[in-house]
């Protein structure tokens, strides 16, 4: 055979070859690609879907850097007449929502930790509740004081003058139709007994504002509540325990008698009536007894903005939280383009307050008075990137007791706050 026969032979049968080899080859299949991460956007921006459930979830929060300087009657370990302190404060917000035969069911948690000075390193539970269509149940500001039906109280500054502002333990129902929505829901009043307070809100929302009109019933509030509020230790004066500040004729914890209160609180929110970008805001609270949802704090120290000491130290009268049979405020906020300002001004009257010390004849005894009570309190923000802001904020507040005297205070504070 030639060398061009070979040849021939050769290249007529490469095509038989290659089919041989292509029919033998091993195909592996392709994966098809994951959804890891879906938008839900049911309820709002931020939800994504938990992979491989028809749940959503919400994760936010944010770190925030305070300079914190308050004046008189407030002093420092130096023994200066004022007090600085600086402040980091992480939240975590956690939100899960998925829809269900009987309305939107919810779990909401919020972690907080305040470092103050390099201390208070704990992480607490600032919020947490379950929702499953109107009805909640959990932890988180009192009704008294909380956002529902799309209203939050408060006077628009940072420093919001909120009466009766604390967090506990509820369960609630809100009905909505349109814009009304009615609530009422019972608060543990941390007694043990199995009565707790009642609370009912009605709240009218739309595009122009809204207005709100709230009620509680507070079970019980006596003497010892008023101590804690008060945080000062009892001394003993010929054989009889006493307190340096105390409420007249209130009943022992354990004593028989009328010792439950009740109170009324209203406002109103206009959004754009002054200017474009604008809020005013108006609230006001009647109390019929001294009770812990007529409280708000007096005079401060740096120690009255972390999360583990809501309560002032300071012996001036009106440094202690105080007790307001009722109160007026009002707050405007004003938004242009990245810069804001916001103001506020409250007026109230003290209930009856005893003071025991030596009185104006040089006796040692109890003297009973009543307070004026002023606060006003005004702030500039910038945002300085969309998930970037600043505020500084002042405020003063002045309480003058008849008979006793009166005390004021200047504070305020520089924050820089990074959302995410």
């Amino acid at each position: 055979m030639t060398i061009r026969s070979l040849l021939l032979a050769a290249s007529a049968s490469l095509p038989a070859l290659t089919g041989a080899q292509a029919a033998d080859a091993v195909v592996v299949p392709q994966a098809e690609p994951a959804d890891f991460v879906r938008v839900c956007d049911v309820y709002g921006a931020g939800f994504y879907y938990i992979p491989g459930t028809e749940t959503c979830l919400s994760f936010g929060g944010y770190l925030r850097f305070d300079t914190i300087v308050v004046g008189s009657p407030a002093r420092n370990l130096e023994g200066d007449a004022y007090e600085a302190r600086t402040s980091i404060r992480t939240r975590l917000n956690f939100d899960v929502r998925e829809e269900t035969e009987l309305g939107t069911l919810r779990a909401y948690a919020r972690l907080q930790n305040t470092n103050s000075s390099g201390t208070d390193n704990e992480v607490e539970l600032d919020q947490g509740f379950v929702q499953l269509g109107g009805f909640l149940a959990g932890y988180r500001d009192s009704m008294w004081s909380s956002d529902i039906g799309g209203i939050e109280d408060g006077l628009l500054t940072d420093t919001d003058l909120v009466v009766g502002d604390f967090n506990t333990n509820q369960m609630s129902y809100t009905f909505v139709a349109g814009n009304l929505s009615a609530t009422l829901g019972l608060e543990d009043d941390q007694t043990g007994d199995a009565t707790p307070d009642v609370h009912a809100k009605l709240v009218y929302s739309g595009t122009w504002g809204g207005a709100y009109l709230s009620a509680v019933y507070d079970e019980t509030f006596n003497q010892e509540d008023a101590a804690n509020a008060f945080a000062r230790d009892p001394f003993d004066y010929q054989g009889i325990e006493t307190y340096p500040i105390f409420l007249p004729r209130l009943p022992t914890r354990l004593q028989d008698g009328n010792n439950d209160a009740f109170a009324l609180k209203g406002g109103v929110l206009l959004k754009n009536v002054i200017a474009p970008d604008s809020s005013l805001k108006v609230e006001g609270h009647y109390a019929f007894d001294p009770t812990v949802y007529s409280s708000i704090a007096g005079l401060a120290t740096t120690s009255t903005f972390t999360a583990d000491n809501p309560n002032v130290l300071n012996p001036e009268p009106g440094s202690v939280p105080i007790f307001l049979e009722y109160a007026v405020g009002a707050g405007y906020a004003q938004k242009f383009g990245a810069l804001g300002f916001a103001v506020a001004g409250q007026f109230g009257r003290t209930f009856d307050t005893g003071f025991f010390g030596q009185l104006p004849d040089g006796r040692f005894g109890a003297l009973e008075s009543r307070g004026d009570y002023y606060a006003f309190v005004g702030n500039l923000g910038y945002q300085i990137t969309p998930k970037f802001a600043s505020l500084a904020e002042v405020s003063y507040r002045n309480v003058d007791f008849d008979r006793i005297g009166e005390v004021d205070q200047v504070s305020g504070f520089l924050r820089f706050q990074r959302d995410f």
